[in-house]
């Protein structure tokens, strides 16, 4: 008996339920022990041999949150009966959406295709902003633009970012000039979600919404932690703090605080073509979410945000003293951006809902000594009534948006006057789900839009869903999708660089149909194992499309509507794995085709890659507190913009892999430390070619001898007959670098 007390034979039995259903195969450990075991198949454990001391007990399974409950065995061995209940989560398939349908639906309901993704797996390759973390989502490509100020947009199967819709919270305010530094200086301690939607939805969200769109969805400021903070530096000196709080603000009322700041001021020239490798860049976001308690859990919330950042690249030797002049060439950007955005419930017995946004941006930017002043405002104003009526969950909306563009180039001037670009167009929309049965819905939308330059603007669409069984779904979409065009707030080559933007015809807005097949399976293994696959189809063709020709004039850039089409189609996979023993496997595969077809010639879309891979490997060690992420992705050969057939530089690119290891201790609580190395193949897109940015040594192009025609001629100091532009990019120059960081949490 003395024996076996000195031991400590303690032991733990019960079940473990969820809404009163067993769940099998769940872990269940001593936090930093090698005490552990599982649920058998009717949700039984037994935990034995447990020696006296004070324990955390931690229960987890796929699909559910992590159970924890402190233990503490003295005096006489005992025999503990505990029955556990978990709590679905939100990190695997169950999460609620909004995106596909304009209102909250489980995942698995959704007839929408919709990508969820969290802080979790953001956290996995930690970046300075959203731009740089979407480069781990499988079909998502954030493009650089340009090789000085780095500029860039967000790619979705292949089409460019100006055909991606990025929203906060539902509302359209990054779009437009604001798309290229939208999606930096979002503090990441507020974001509950990533949504993305691949092909055409704007039937629901109008014009931009072509290929794809992304909504950031930020914490509902009640189910906020109380404050969280993140810092980590690089060893190329970039420097990123975010801090997040929630403040009450009496007893209905909740203040959700955040605010983001980023340095880099090291001017690095790896590659030695005397030009930074990357933009150096100070900026401050500032966030706020205000949510107000109202009777009958009715919404009321509004936000804003300010942004303000300053940007520049250029030769090394270049100081804010030569801004502007033709002495020192460099790119310097001043932005300033507000915007506010809110949701009211009305209070009345159905459900309608007002939703509003407005943002300012204002730009001052020179590009050498070329100035790009501009000034975009967009007000947004949206109501809808969603209504359930038998098999039929209605929802009708309608709309109106407000544009207004004006900057110093001749997009928004005459020769007597300047003219800036208002624009307003009124939509209202209906989308009807209908429950065909339990295994099958279908929806129906239509939405219609009035723009006075274009006039009337038809989007309908359609989706099949069938439930095949609680692990089988499969999805069929169609649908259309419009853009109406304000060409200079969305291409940045043609306001640096040498070559003259040629317009040649009124723009007529782009159109697009898209079907899309997606099938998503759940796979439940004997041994507590998961498997999670989602493949889809694609198919996209665009009539009117516009895209810059960089081919027919190497010193101009043309722009025109396409006579003749272009499409876009591919396959998507992602794979989910997730063992017992704490390691995860996420992999993706887009194999895509994106091709334009004008007088009976196609050819390959220019920056698009044929496939992409990404991948992230997880690993957590339990008794040790430790996590280890190794995240990456691989990209095949795209065509690339050259300035003639003299040119030296490769007309495609190689297939080229970014990849990184990270490692996170969490054995504090409310710490986490972690840190790692990014680009740990050490790749640039300098290797294999002679330089990247032509004529790096002349940016003024004063050595440049041009023929009666202004084509280029070849001389002893230019024999490749070149002139100055840096478009020719298509990844970041920033070879490896170790980071550490860290993160704290209160509850």
């Amino acid at each position: 008996m003395f024996y076996s007390s000195l031991l400590g034979q303690n032991s733990i039995r019960g079940t473990v339920l969820s809404a009163e259903v067993p769940v099998p195969f769940a872990n269940i450990y001593l936090k930093g022990t090698t005490y552990g075991t599982s649920t058998n198949e009717n949700g039984l454990y037994v935990l034995e041999d447990i020696p006296h001391g004070n324990y955390v007990l931690l229960v987890s399974a796929v699909g559910y949150e992590t159970y924890r409950k402190r233990i503490e065995f003295s005096g006489n061995s005992r025999n503990e009966l505990l029955d556990i209940s978990l709590i679905n989560s939100a990190e695997q398939l169950d999460e609620t959406v909004i995106t596909g349908t304009l209102k909250p639906v489980n995942r698995l309901e959704s007839p929408v295709p919709v990508e969820v993704y969290t802080p979790a797996f953001f956290k996995k390759n930690p970046t300075p902003s959203l731009f740089d973390a979407l480069q781990n989502v499988n079909g998502v490509r954030p493009q650089i633009n340009c090789n000085v100020c780095n500029t860039g947009d967000i790619h979705i199967n292949g089409l460019e970012g100006p055909y991606t819709l990025v929203m906060i919270d539902g509302m359209p305010i990054v779009s437009g000039l604001g798309t290229v530094y939208g999606l930096t200086g979002i503090p990441n301690s507020l974001i509950e979600q990533i949504e993305i939607v691949k092909g055409p939805a704007s039937s629901l969200y109008g014009s931009e919404a072509v290929g794809g769109l992304i909504n950031v969805i930020t914490k509902h400021a009640p189910l906020a932690p109380e404050f969280s903070a993140e810092a980590f530096v690089t060893g190329w000196g970039e420097y990123n703090l975010d801090v997040g709080a929630k403040i009450s603000m009496g007893s209905k009322t909740d203040l959700l605080l955040g605010v983001n700041y980023f340095n880099f001021d090291v001017p690095t020239d790896e590659n030695g073509d005397n030009f930074t490798d990357v933009t150096l860049q100070d900026r401050i976001s500032v966030f706020q979410k205000w949510n107000i308690k109202r009777e009958h859990s009715r919404i009321f919330s509004l936000a804003g945000r300010f942004f303000y950042e300053d940007r520049w690249g250029g030769e090394m030797q270049w100081t804010p003293d030569f801004r502007g002049g033709d002495v020192i060439y460099g790119e310097s950007i001043y932005t300033r951006r507000w915007e506010i955005l809110g949701k009211y419930q009305l209070p009345l017995k159905e459900k309608l809902l007002l939703s509003f946004s407005y943002n300012d941006h204002y730009q001052n930017s020179v590009y050498g000594d070329m100035p790009y002043l501009a000034d975009q405002r967009i007000g947004f104003g949206q109501l809808t009534w969603d209504k359930s009526l038998g098999k039929h969950d209605l929802l009708f909306g309608t709309a109106v948006r407000y544009n207004y563009y004006d900057d110093s180039t001749p997009a928004t001037s005459t020769l007597r006057s300047n003219e800036p670009d208002k624009v307003w167009i009124p939509s209202i929309f209906l989308q009807d789900e209908i429950k065909m049965g339990p295994k099958l819905s279908v929806l129906t939308g239509l939405r219609y839009d009035y723009d006075d330059r274009h006039g009337n603007i038809f989007t309908p669409r359609g989706a099949v869903k069938w439930k095949i069984s609680e692990q089988d779904i499969l999805r069929f979409n169609a649908g259309t999708g419009f853009r109406v065009v304000n060409l200079f707030t969305e291409e940045h080559a043609a306001l640096t660089g040498a070559r003259e933007v040629v317009i040649t015809e009124e723009l007529n807005p782009e159109r697009s149909f898209n079907f899309n097949l997606n099938y998503l399976k759940k796979i439940y293994a004997d041994n507590g194992s998961f498997i999670g696959i989602d493949a889809s189809v694609f198919y996209t063709q665009f009539s009117n499309i516009i895209l810059p020709d960089y081919d027919t004039n190497p010193n101009q850039i043309i722009y025109d509507n396409l006579d003749g089409r272009s499409i876009s189609q591919g396959i998507s996979a992602n794979l989910d794995l997730v063992f017992p023993n704490g390691l995860k496997f996420l992999l993706g595969a887009t194999l895509q085709d994106v091709k334009n077809t004008e007088n009976g010639i196609t050819q390959r879309q220019i920056l698009t890659e044929s496939y992409t891979g990404t991948w992230n490997v997880s690993y957590t060690i339990r008794s040790l507190n430790l996590s280890v992420d190794y995240t990456g992705n691989l990209y095949g050969p795209m065509r690339l913009p050259l300035l003639g057939a003299l040119d030296p530089r490769s007309e495609f690119s190689p297939a080229w892999s970014i990849q990184n290891i990270q490692f996170t201790y969490n054995g504090l609580p409310g710490f986490e430390i972690y840190g790692g190395v990014k680009n740990l193949l050490d790749w640039t897109p300098n290797r294999g070619n002679p330089f990247i940015i032509a004529r790096a040594n002349d940016p003024f192009d004063r050595q440049v001898v041009f023929d009666n025609s202004g084509n280029v001629v070849p001389t002893a100091d230019n024999p490749y007959a070149l002139t100055f532009d840096p478009s020719y990019v298509y990844g970041p120059n920033q070879g490896i670098r170790a980071f550490i960081g860290l993160r704290y949490q209160l509850n």
